[in-house]
């Protein structure tokens, strides 16, 4: 529930406020929307002209509702942010947008975010209200609920990789393959660096359950097990992918090993990850360690571009 009397907004409106509306829907998480480039990176259509303009537009139609949900997020959460040593420099938290202001603001996001989406095809506004849904259910009732809430989070990213592929998806336009094995290894993945997060998140703060309840049913220990079985999952699953080919068809020896020549970087990638959440007490905020980690951010780059030169 979003608590608080709403009555129609001021009529000023200032630069600040403005800005600070900006800073609700946090830009720095609009680089896990990322992942609706997967579709047209690795289908090799990057060079139409007509794909890309719609895979860009869906980008920033997911960064609209993402950051409508972060808005409703942070109204239900404003008085456990306060007690939060980052999370209480967030502008409801802080006072400066008052609630009223950012509930009309986050109803327009979701009205131009899904509106839109819904006229670059159907299944993509189908997809994309998927996600808008499914983070509102994990914001107000699931991310109370142990286990779940990761499943939820993960599926998320699920949502967005299959919303990057059928966006780009036209009639009489080239074919966009999506196997079973990238939605498969897209889900372990997430889960991976969700399940981190909590770890961070348990061990770096102080009675860390009253931020989130959630975490009065964890410890290190159980946290470690699960990130032991998701970054297995990761590696396998990934594997597997690469030995299905991207069109999941039967074994081709020459296209597969060569496309398995990308497993190394992606094995390195999630050590180093674990690297940084054992040894360096990051996972906080996955969406930047990417960008602060040098070596991450190189190993990121060498995958991708080796991939990209692969895939057939």
């Amino acid at each position: 529930m979003i608590h608080g009397t709403l009555s129609m907004p001021s009529k000023t409106f200032s630069l600040p406020t403005f800005r600070n509306l900006i800073r609700l829907m946090r830009p720095r998480q609009w680089l896990k929307n990322l992942l609706l480039f997967a579709g047209i990176i690795f289908s090799h259509n990057c060079g139409n002209g007509t794909l890309a303009l719609r895979a860009i537009a869906g980008f920033c139609l997911f960064c609209l509702l993402s950051g409508a949900v972060y808005i409703l997020n942070d109204l239900q959460d404003t008085e456990a942010d306060r007690l939060h040593p980052r999370k209480k420099n967030r502008p409801l938290a802080a006072r400066l947008v008052k609630r009223r202001t950012a509930f009309y603001w986050a109803m327009i996001l979701t009205a131009i975010g899904l509106g839109f989406s819904f006229l670059l095809s159907a299944s993509f506004g189908l997809a994309a209200m998927a996600y808008y849904v499914l983070t509102l259910l994990y914001s107000h009732i699931f991310k109370h609920v142990a286990i779940v809430d990761v499943i939820l989070l993960a599926s998320g990213f699920v949502l967005r990789a299959i919303a990057g592929v059928v966006v780009i998806r036209v009639s009489n336009g080239p074919a966009v393959p999506m196997t079973p094995w990238f939605v498969i290894c897209i889900l372990f993945l997430a889960l991976f660096v969700a399940i981190c997060k909590r770890r961070h998140e348990l061990t770096s703060m102080e009675e860390a359950s009253n931020h989130r309840r959630v975490l009065e049913e964890c410890s290190p220990a159980f946290l470690d097990q699960m990130i032991s079985v998701s970054s297995s999952a990761t590696i396998i699953s990934y594997a597997l992918y690469l030995v299905a080919g991207p069109h999941g068809g039967v074994f081709e020896p020459t296209q597969d090993l060569r496309l398995l020549s990308t497993l190394p970087f992606v094995i390195y990638g999630v050590f180093r990850y674990l690297y940084l959440v054992y040894k360096r007490g990051e996972g906080g905020e996955p969406e930047t360690l990417i960008l602060k980690d040098k070596p991450f951010l190189a190993n990121v780059l060498f995958w991708l571009v080796l991939m990209v030169y692969l895939l057939p």
